[in-house]
């Protein structure tokens, strides 16, 4: 259990050092190409400023989008009296409570730390899952608490912002302006910064949604470590494969967030999901030894 645990907080950070080397390679190759690095600065500070805002809005914005309820332990004992179980067994404040009004089963957690957690089960969700089952969900996304998992996810979206402005602000100056600029300057070192400016933004997402994989078997094992007992999750996660996980509320920039995938339909090979698929998790936790 603990060798996974390094082994996916090893991997999550050998993601964002390739991350940062891609967005320095992306700025270096681009300002030599056009003659003018002080602009992707400026550029880059933009993103990283809004990346900033949508952080500590992020809570929020991701109840209200989700037309989340909070609740009090007279609304949903079972619910909270979880939560306030495995606060108190991982030694973390007691996060508020809310209650999402759908019949998909699914949970997610927010916050941007230990004081201002959030933790989210839909009405689905509680009325499928027997106590050992929601013990292991609700032990999961405690887990991304936490992991600090937000903090996370929310740097790896602030490099996705700075890498697609600098790349679409060199398109446009390539396309637009810049053409003295191009017949003196190299030719191969402009059709290289054109061609990293085109794929580096797919790159930086699809790199965001590998951590954002690696978070979740993450939250798994230490959800799993916290109740001492992974088959609670593992049966957990098989109800969701039967029933699916699909919310009613479709929105792609909270869906990171979920236990499950929420959206409906199927990425091409799983490459563009946020979340690795059911039967890899199942079986990882299946694998666990505590």
């Amino acid at each position: 259990m603990y060798q996974q645990i390094a082994s996916n907080k090893r991997r999550t950070v050998f993601l964002m050092v390739f991350f940062l080397v891609l967005l320095w390679g992306l700025g270096y190759l681009i300002g030599k190409a056009s003659g003018n690095p002080g602009l992707l600065f400026f550029v880059g500070l933009f993103a990283i400023g809004y990346s900033i805002i949508s952080y500590f809005a992020g809570a929020k914005m991701a109840l209200a989008i989700n037309r989340a309820k909070e609740i009090q332990k007279k609304d949903d004992p079972r619910l909270w009296r979880t939560v306030e179980n495995l606060a108190i067994t991982d030694g973390l404040p007691m996060p508020k409570v809310y209650i999402m009004d759908d019949p998909a089963p699914n949970a997610f957690a927010t916050g941007r730390n230990y004081n201002n957690a959030v933790v989210c089960a839909t009405t689905g969700l509680l009325q499928i899952m027997d106590d050992n089952e929601l013990e292991g969900v609700i032990a999961h996304e405690l887990g991304h608490v936490k992991n600090y998992d937000m903090r996370v996810n929310t740097i790896a979206f602030a490099l996705v912002g700075v890498i697609s402005l600098i790349a679409d602000f060199f398109l446009r100056w390539s396309f637009f302006g810049g053409r003295d600029d191009r017949e003196s300057n190299n030719q191969l070192l402009i059709v290289l910064a054109l061609v990293a400016a085109i794929i580096a933004p797919l790159a930086a997402s699809l790199l965001q949604l590998a951590i954002s994989r690696r978070r979740e078997y993450l939250a798994d094992a230490t959800g799993a470590l916290t109740t001492r007992y992974p088959e609670g999750l593992a049966s957990a996660l098989e109800k969701l494969e039967k029933v699916g996980s699909a919310t009613r509320v479709q929105n792609t920039s909270t869906a990171h967030m979920f236990f499950a995938n929420p959206l409906k339909g199927h990425s091409f090979l799983n490459l563009f999901s946020t979340h690795p698929p059911l039967a890899a998790r199942i079986t990882a936790l299946r694998e666990m030894k505590l």
